[in-house]
């Protein structure tokens, strides 16, 4: 039964190998949010995100015989990262199956910790299932991501750091995936000091779990959707449900463009890459989803950095989208000389610079037609572009926002 003994021998376990991150306060943060906000920061982990933790005390609890013979894991993420260099610590052999649509650059990054990598299904769930199949057929130990009382003492290790760094706090905010993150840090911070708030953020479109505790039963999803790769988790495990129904105070969610402006706001503000899932605190902070927070002491865990470089781009764009520096328009326009002209010129008259401009004619006849324009621009706020909306509107432009 995992319990406050157990979580601090899992720390004892990881000390050397796993990286004591960094708790500092977030001065921007407190400032916006008239709390005094402290950063958990995960991301700067040895493996960029805190599941080597849980990976590393599963590993190092197995037996001599279970290590000789090896470890298998299904993840397309962070938790492949984390068995792979706990396994190589032991010098365990570690196979990780991932899906057939996974990046290259992370199966690279997981070799490169000396793991074999099979690549199969079409998603996590049918590699799960080969996992278990594979691991079964071959004597090989299954890591599983969340759903082991080991690997959740692991996890439960951040907890214990913070505490010991800080132990006067209101509030923890964490994000919720598997939940296996906060079903370790809420046994551990309830143990040690039951009126600290447990909040966790999960994604909204990846709502399972949170619809579970609030059900409180596990209750499953058929499809996941969110930007938050490291926790779009379609199923419930009633495990990890079990220690957030005991522990956890409240659950909310945030969507993919509060995700993304948090992500950019860190980028900014915090000089920290973190991933959509190490976000969402972040975001919940940002967007009010914390209520009654004024006052009070709070730390939120980025649990992890692992961007994909190739999202990140799109990302940007969200979350500059969501905090109203960027906007896009279509305006319908008569197609002739001049037009496109006077359009352009009632944007510099609002100082609003275009950043990309397309051009559409809907017809062509002797007569002048019709053309789309949609225009893509910067802008300086809310109001910015409630003044850029209004004066299009007065001129008979603004057709789509």
């Amino acid at each position: 039964m995992l319990n406050l003994k157990k979580i601090k021998e899992a720390q004892k376990r990881i000390e050397g190998v796993v990286v004591n991150t960094p708790l500092a306060y977030a001065p921007y943060l407190s400032e916006v949010s008239g709390a005094e906000i402290y950063l958990k920061k995960e991301n700067l982990q040895v493996t960029g995100a805190f599941k080597i933790r849980g990976a590393y005390n599963k590993i190092a609890t197995l037996s001599d015989a279970e290590r000789a013979c090896g470890v298998v894991a299904a993840s397309a993420g962070n938790h492949a990262q984390g068995v792979a260099l706990s396994a190589s610590k032991f010098a365990t052999k570690a196979v990780i199956v991932m899906p057939e649509s996974t990046p290259l650059t992370k199966v690279n990054g997981v070799k490169h910790f000396g793991a074999e990598v099979i690549l199969h299904g079409a998603n996590y769930d049918e590699a799960y299932a080969y996992a278990i199949e594979y691991g079964a057929k071959n004597s090989l130990t299954f890591v599983h991501p969340f759903e082991d009382e080991e690997v959740i003492a692991g996890q439960g290790t951040v907890a214990l750091e913070i505490l010991q760094k800080c132990q006067e706090l209101d509030a923890i905010v964490v994000p919720i995936g598997g939940g296996g993150l906060i079903a370790g840090m809420s046994e551990a911070i309830k143990a040690i000091n039951p009126d600290i708030e447990v909040i966790g953020v999960s994604a909204s479109g990846a709502p399972a779990f949170k619809n579970s505790y609030e059900l409180k039963q596990a209750v499953d999803t058929t499809s996941v959707r969110t930007i938050a790769d490291g926790i779009a988790v379609r199923d419930t495990s009633d495990v990890t449900l079990q220690y957030a129904l005991k522990n956890v105070d409240k659950i909310v969610s945030v969507d993919d463009e509060e995700i993304a402006s948090a992500i950019l706001y860190l980028l900014e503000k915090q000089k920290l890459v973190v991933e959509g899932a190490g976000s969402v605190g972040v975001a919940a902070l940002l967007h009010n989803k914390l209520s009654d927070i004024k006052g009070k002491k709070i730390a939120l865990v980025l649990s992890g950095g692992n961007m994909d470089v190739t999202l990140l781009s799109v990302i940007i764009e969200k979350g500059l989208l969501k905090s109203h520096r960027k906007m896009k328009v279509t305006v319908t326009l008569v197609d002739k000389p001049g037009s496109l002209m006077r359009f352009t010129e009632i944007l510099q008259e609002l100082n609003a610079n275009i950043v990309h401009i397309s051009y559409d004619r809907t017809s062509i006849s002797l007569d002048y037609g019709d053309a789309n324009v949609t225009v893509h621009m910067e802008t300086k706020g809310r109001e910015h572009q409630e003044m850029i909306k209004e004066a299009l509107k007065k001129d008979g432009y603004l057709r789509e926002y």
